[in-house]
């Protein structure tokens, strides 16, 4: 009985855990255009630079001569962290999910971001990274996956 009130109480201690402090303009550094191809698709994001507590991106799936997903990022302050919000929409702007996605942020670093869904949606965790200034890589981990995929993206021009 003991350990399940400890298990208890740190689960809870976990899922109540502050995030990091940040700021939006630590998140200079996902401005641009990137590209890169996952089979037979190309996925491109084009992220807004930093501005007034909020920084965006457009992403667009295409392949086999048609766009099949489009998705809205947008990241802002809120209460001294980052909150990330992502909607995706199928062709004909048909929402794939009622409400946005929102996710909390979990770690912060030098050309890196990383952020889970405490409330579950269609994603667990997405991470964002740019080892060199060409390079920029989209870490998911699907709901319920324990497994995650690098998506590699180079810079393109628009």
């Amino acid at each position: 009985m003991r350990s399940m009130i400890a298990f208890a109480l740190l689960t809870a201690g976990v899922a109540y855990a502050e995030p990091p402090a940040a700021k939006i303009s630590d998140l200079a550094w996902m401005t641009g255009n990137w590209a890169g191809q996952l089979g037979p698709n190309r996925l491109e994001e084009r992220w807004n630079p930093p501005m007034d507590g909020s920084i965006q991106s457009l992403v667009r799936m295409t392949g086999s001569g048609a766009t099949s997903m489009v998705e809205l990022i947008v990241i802002d302050e809120v209460d001294g962290s980052l909150e990330l919000r992502i909607q995706q929409w199928d062709p004909g702007m048909k929402p794939r999910t009622p409400e946005p996605l929102v996710m909390e942020l979990v770690e912060i670093g030098e050309r890196m971001v990383s952020f889970r869904a405490p409330n579950g949606g269609f994603l667990d965790a997405l991470k964002y990274s740019s080892p060199n200034e060409s390079s920029f890589v989209v870490t998911v981990q699907p709901q319920g996956s324990p497994q995650t995929m690098d998506l590699p993206l180079k810079a393109t021009t628009p």
